[in-house]
């Protein structure tokens, strides 16, 4: 990704933001194509993930940027970036350092299975590391 990134150019602008300045992100592995998270982005965080080449997000339930990693250090580099006909949702593909990207200490957030017969969500993926030994340092 690019170091300098111009926050003047069209294509920020081609985006459609909602009413709070957000975009809908898929966090997508570049290399199995496995959906792993889904997050929002605003204009700075998307800037400054273009700047850096890795993703950093806009925390809804924390008000703030998340440079998604920084606590875990599972971050995201950034490979590619689509948006969506309607300009209204990001594709990250991306190359999770550590291969988990779920704060549950799976590879994906999307871990979660319908079991059609009994009508509950069962875990399917496992856990590959415990979030305690994650997020507790």
């Amino acid at each position: 990704m690019s170091k300098d990134v111009d926050s003047s150019l069209p294509w920020l602008e081609a985006i459609t933001w909602d009413e709070k300045g957000l975009l809908n992100t898929i966090a997508q592995d570049a290399e199995t194509g496995d959906i792993l998270m889904v997050a929002w982005m605003n204009k700075e965080s998307l800037l400054l993930s273009l700047e850096k080449g890795e993703a950093i997000y806009w925390s809804r339930s924390r008000n703030r940027l998340w440079h998604k990693g920084e606590e875990s250090g599972n971050t995201q580099q950034i490979v590619d970036i689509r948006l969506d006909c309607d300009g209204d949702v990001l594709l990250l593909k991306v190359r999770q350092t550590g291969g988990i990207a779920c704060h549950t200490g799976r590879k994906s957030c999307f871990y979660l299975g319908l079991d059609q017969q009994t009508g509950h969500w069962q875990a399917i993926d496992p856990v590959l590391k415990d979030p305690k030994e994650l997020y507790e340092k």
